[in-house]
């Protein structure tokens, strides 16, 4: 949740009853209830698809609890919340148990296809992006590669105002690159190809998947859940290994770059077609 946003945005903290996981026939699920493309309370997200698939396989009835995220913080939860599953949750923290990854994505590099000069840039240390304005959300993990990299002197920081989504600032990015207004953008890669698919212009998406230095880029997502319950972490271990493949088409139709362990692009049927 990192999400939504992001890693801080998307990572989340539990603490929560000791109810065993879905005794009841209801699956309690911890999401946002306002960030596209991952969840809204429509339902519209694809962290809301996946709640539905695992909820159709195991016949369990969903009951949201809603956590809005915040850039820059950690989520947490009350001592009395209960939920199974914390969706959106980055692999690797920590912070709570978690799931095996159901998909593997990066912050993307997004400039507009037709921007020669940037043709072939594959890592902010690129010379090339010396001389660009560059959008990136505040207090992001890219933002530190960018110092790194010298990057900062042009950089426009767009921020997460009030109650406004991370989707919001994200929109407000690729309005600005494909207008003209930045040479180019930095975004977590759901966001950025979510919101890239409605720019007046074509644009180029690249997984920063090469930095050498700083912080991580690459994230596996997770779904958060209480420990001490192994018998239900392995129930949905096994429906994200049985269903990857169709989960993986359900990312692609919100044009989430895919990565498999070694950094690469998935391609699914529906990306291709």
């Amino acid at each position: 949740m990192l999400a939504t946003v992001l890693i801080a945005l998307l990572a989340g903290a539990a603490t929560v009853g000791a109810r065993a996981a879905s005794t009841d026939g209801t699956l309690r699920v911890c999401a946002d209830p306002q960030n596209m493309p991952f969840s809204n309370e429509k339902g519209e997200g694809f962290e809301n698809k996946l709640v539905d698939v695992i909820a159709g396989k195991l016949d369990l009835h969903v009951v949201y609890t809603w956590l809005p995220q915040v850039v820059g913080h950690v989520a947490t939860l009350p001592d009395d919340t209960d939920c199974d599953i914390l969706m959106g949750y980055a692999q690797g923290t920590g912070m709570i148990e978690d799931t095996n990854p159901y998909y593997r994505t990066s912050y993307v590099l997004i400039y507009r296809q037709n921007d020669k000069s940037l043709a072939g840039v594959e890592s902010l240390a690129d010379e090339r992006l010396k001389s660009k304005t560059i959008g990136i959300l505040a207090r992001t993990p890219p933002v530190s590669i960018m110092a790194m990299n010298g990057l900062m002197a042009n950089a426009r920081s767009f921020e997460v105002m009030g109650d406004r989504s991370s989707g919001d600032a994200a929109a407000a990015v690729i309005a600005a690159v494909a207008s003209g207004e930045i040479d180019a953008g930095i975004l977590w890669g759901p966001l950025g190809g979510y919101y890239a698919q409605a720019a007046k212009v074509p644009l180029a998406l690249v997984p920063l998947v090469k930095e050498k230095a700083g912080p991580a880029t690459i994230y596996g997502i997770t779904m958060g859940v209480r420990p001490n319950e192994p018998e239900w972490k392995h129930k949905l271990n096994k429906l994200i290994a049985e269903n990857q493949a169709d989960i993986n088409v359900m990312l692609s139709e919100y044009n989430v770059p895919l990565l498999d362990e070694n950094g690469n692009l998935i391609k699914t049927s529906t990306a291709e077609r």
